[in-house]
This record gives structure tokens, sequence and C-alpha cells, in this order.
């Protein structure tokens, strides 16, 4: 008697230790019964009854990466492009996914490869590189809707990197250059208008300030002398500090002949100058 109990003990050990299965967190498994789906273990403690039940699949719930390779693509101009992407998804049914499909990440691989070719299809050249995140979101759209009978769902689609020809590459780069060079010839003609304007400005400012200075002295013939004789001074200096100078024999006397007779010239009482005693200014 004490060992049939031993035996029976030794059965029902071994039964309870063959029923007993733990799923890991972010794991499910799927039991099928004779051949049949039975039903689905969550993660934790699960029993299952010995012979009769069979753990067919175990697989991570957890969201996943697929690195799709570049392929090659005809954008609506024909111009051939080499384009990749990475597809995150997840499990939300895995009886659907175990059962719908056989190859549930390689389904989704040719599902990105062929949306991908279709979208890039519809798009102009220079439209593909400033559309990238339209792009993304009609692959995202079309590539839930597709998985959503497997069980499936793509959370995110990114278009890593679109590579045209080398041809194509070198024509890009000399139409930006050639952008970038009309710009800056731009940019420059507006500093340079700027700059004028502003001198202009600045020079009627000093005009201004001057002439309202001059109508409250009485030696104004004598000031505008002084001042033009300091920059005839001023100019000849700068002239003969410049790289590109040339020298150029004339007769000083010619040079200096209207400078010496402003200064000799007298003014009338009011400060302005006499037409009649100013020889280059006196009428015939």
């Amino acid at each position: 008697m004490p060992q049939i109990i031993g035996i029976f003990a030794l059965i029902i050990i071994g039964y309870t230790v063959g029923s007993v299965r733990i799923i890991n967190q972010g794991t499910e498994a799927l039991v099928e019964r004779l051949g049949r789906y039975h039903r689905k273990l969550r993660p934790g403690l699960n029993f299952i009854v010995p012979v009769l039940d069979y753990i067919v699949l175990r697989d991570s719930v957890r969201e996943q990466l697929l690195d799709v390779d570049k392929q090659a693509a005809i954008t609506r101009d024909n111009v051939s492009l080499d384009v990749d992407a990475v597809v995150y998804w997840r499990i939300l049914e895995l009886e659907l996914t175990y059962y719908a499909i056989e190859n549930v990440e390689q389904a989704i691989e040719e599902l990105v490869i062929t949306t991908l070719r279709s979208e890039i299809g519809k798009m102009e050249f220079e439209r593909t590189f400033s559309s990238r995140d339209e792009l993304n979101r009609a692959l995202l759209s079309q590539l839930d809707e597709a998985t959503e009978p497997w069980g499936v769902k793509v959370t995110r689609v990114e278009v890593q990197e679109i590579t045209p020809p080398e041809e194509v590459r070198r024509s890009m780069q000399l139409q930006q250059a050639a952008e970038l060079k009309r710009r800056a010839t731009v940019l420059e003609a507006q500093g340079e208008q700027e700059a004028a304007i502003k001198r202009a400005q600045a020079t009627v400012e000093s005009i201004e300030m001057l002439s309202k200075a001059l109508q409250q002295r009485s030696d104004t013939g004598e000031i505008l002398k002084y001042l033009l004789a300091q920059r005839y001074v001023d100019a000849n200096q700068k002239l003969g500090e410049s790289d590109n100078s040339k020298v150029v024999f004339m007769d000083p006397k010619f040079l200096t002949e209207g400078l010496v007779d402003l200064m000799n010239t007298p003014t009338t009482p009011e400060g302005r100058y006499d037409d009649d005693n100013f020889p280059s200014r006196r009428r015939k």
C-alpha cells in the first residue's frame, strides 16, 4: 500500500511539474490542444494539460525594429534613387500573427519595399528631399492598414537616406553653389545700396548742420576757404598713398590755380563770394 501511494504521489508531482509554464514579461505563448488552437498564455504562472496541450509559439509582444536595406526606386520624372527605411512594429494579437501569415517579419519588409517604391513614384525628384515627413506619414498609413489583419501594429516608419545617382548629385551641388553665389551677390548689392543711402543721408545732415552754423557767423567766406583747402590737401594725400596711384606730369600752376583764386577771393559782408573778384566766375 505505501508503494502505491508513493507511485501516485510521484505521478501527481510529475503531472504538476509538467503542467506548469512560466511566461516572462513582454512575451506571450500559444497553446494548441490536439492540433487545434486552444488559448494564449499571458506573462506569469500558467498551467496546461500535459500530453493534450502543446506550446507551439513563444514570441515577444514588445516593439521591434525592422531595418530595410537600400532599395532602388524611380521618381515621377524618371530619376533613379536608392532609398532605405526603418520600421517600428509590435504584435497585438499573437494568434493572428501566427495563423494568418507565414513569416510576418518578411511580409512587413516586402510590404515596406513595395509601398516605398509606389510612394516615390508619385513624387518629383526635388520633392523627395523636402517631403520626407509626408512620405513617412503615407508609408505609416498604408502599412498600418495592411498589417491589421495580421494582428500587427506599425507604430513608426522613418525613411533614413535618399541617395541619387552620382551625376545627379554633382548637378545638385553645382545648382546649390550657383544659388548661394546669387544670394551672396544680391546681399552684397543690397548692402552697398544701404551704405550709399546712409552716406548720402550723413552728407545731407552734415551740410544742414554746417549751413545752420554758418548762418550765425560773419566770417563764412574764410571758413569755406579753409574747408576747401583742407579737402584739397586730404585728397592729394590719399592719392599719393594709394597703391593704384599714377604719376602724371602737369604744371602745378594749373592744379592749384583754382584753389589759390578761391583763397584770395574776398567775400561780401554777408559771407558770400564776390563774383567780380573771382577770376573763374567773372562774367565775360
